[in-house]
């Protein structure tokens, strides 16, 4: 059983992602939460966020009712969960800029698969946030991750050029040897 009062995103993650996948709902974990997970909490999000991969998802009140969260808006909280909630922005398919051609990351937790953003696929999304919102903090967050997990730089390159942004590659390398030194 998870503690809502004390949990981290990855432990809220995974026992949403799960309830949800034992019950036909599957999602992959997309934003901010990602980067929290994969700087080992450096980075707090306050928010999860859920892309469903199926089309037609029924009873996703009902499922996230069953763990005692009940939506408000476009948000989903637990009472005794104050400092994080969950939003299902958007979907299928998974997107990041142009390329809807994503391959999450896929994880076992007790014997059931969850879906997540690779680290690779999390940098892109934080750029993709820095390229067309110009959200500064988002390059910090790509940064971060970087330090934190291997990722694949030449795909990383790839996507900035196919999305026209070389020049936030270039950014991302100079803030990320900046952070080295």
């Amino acid at each position: 059983m998870i503690d809502f009062k004390t949990c981290t995103e990855k432990e809220l993650w995974e026992y949403v992602a799960v309830h949800l996948k034992k019950r036909g709902i599957d999602t992959v974990l997309v934003g901010g939460a990602v980067v929290s997970i994969y700087s080992n909490g450096a980075y707090q999000s306050g928010d999860l966020d859920f892309v469903k991969t199926s089309m037609f998802v029924e009873m996703l009140d009902e499922s996230m009712k069953e763990i005692g969260f009940v939506r408000h808006g476009r948000h989903f909280a637990h009472p005794k969960c104050k400092h994080l909630f969950i939003e299902f922005p958007g979907g299928p398919p998974l997107g990041i800029g142009e390329d809807n051609k994503i391959v999450p990351k896929e994880v076992d937790v007790n014997g059931t698969v969850i879906k997540i953003l690779s680290p690779t696929d999390c940098i892109k999304d934080r750029l993709a946030s820095y390229i067309y919102f110009k959200h500064a903090d988002s390059l910090d967050q790509a940064v971060l991750v970087a330090k934190n997990q291997p990722f694949n730089s030449q795909s990383v390159k790839k996507w900035c050029k196919n999305e026209g942004a070389e020049w936030a590659f270039l950014d991302f390398l100079n803030y990320l040897k900046r952070d080295k030194k």
